[in-house]
């Protein structure tokens, strides 16, 4: 996975970067926010790694900036603090976007859990951007046709990729369409049939 790396501080960067290599990932790096972000902008990635303070913008800044990108694959934000942030603080990193915190000096071990919840979230994320995009519905039956070709209930695909279930109910619209003509049919049916009364003879 390629990762952006944004820190001011050359050793740190330098760290990180090890780190990440270690772990088996590609790295981007920015001296600053606004240059991860015009490196963002040639050269997606869907993980960044963020320093709080730095110059021109910050880690917030630029974790705001991302979040303000309209029609962009979703980027999970990494912000990294030299110490524990206050509850204020950490409502306002959460407020401005960031997914999760780092403290230094860095745990290869916590980067690797951090990571790999990452890797989950965004594998969800990119299955629900692809369910919203296009999804091949059949007109008449409406089950949907899913990576391997496979017709199946929409109820059962969307639980499969998000783990959604569904409870059923009825639309006013179709109750009054489809619900009402089967009851007073059913009403008709059940309700016995008069015979004709014979003609008496004279």
């Amino acid at each position: 996975m390629k990762i952006l790396i944004a820190e001011d501080d050359p050793v740190a960067r330098a760290v990180l970067r090890q780190a990440l290599r270690k772990l088996g990932h590609d790295t981007v790096e920015a001296d600053d926010g606004a240059a991860a972000l015009k490196k963002l902008e040639s050269d997606p990635v869907r993980v960044i790694v963020s320093d709080w303070m730095m110059p021109e913008l910050d880690g917030l800044g630029l974790c705001r900036a991302v979040r303000g990108r309209v029609g962009e694959d979703y980027v999970y934000f990494i912000l990294l603090t030299g110490k524990s942030p206050s509850d204020d603080n950490q409502r306002e990193a959460i407020e401005a976007g960031v997914d999760d915190f780092l403290t230094k000096p860095l745990d290869v071990q916590e980067i690797w859990m951090r990571l790999r919840v990452a890797e989950r979230i965004l594998r969800f994320a990119t299955q629900v951007s692809q369910l919203e995009a296009f999804l091949p519905i059949c007109g008449y039956c409406k089950k949907v046709r899913d990576d391997q070709n496979y017709w199946q209930q929409i109820e059962g695909y969307i639980n499969q990729r998000t783990g959604t279930d569904f409870s059923h109910s009825v639309c006013p619209d179709c109750y009054q369409r489809v619900v009402v003509p089967e009851i007073e049919k059913f009403r008709a049916a059940a309700t016995p049939k008069t015979p004709p009364h014979a003609e008496r003879k004279k």
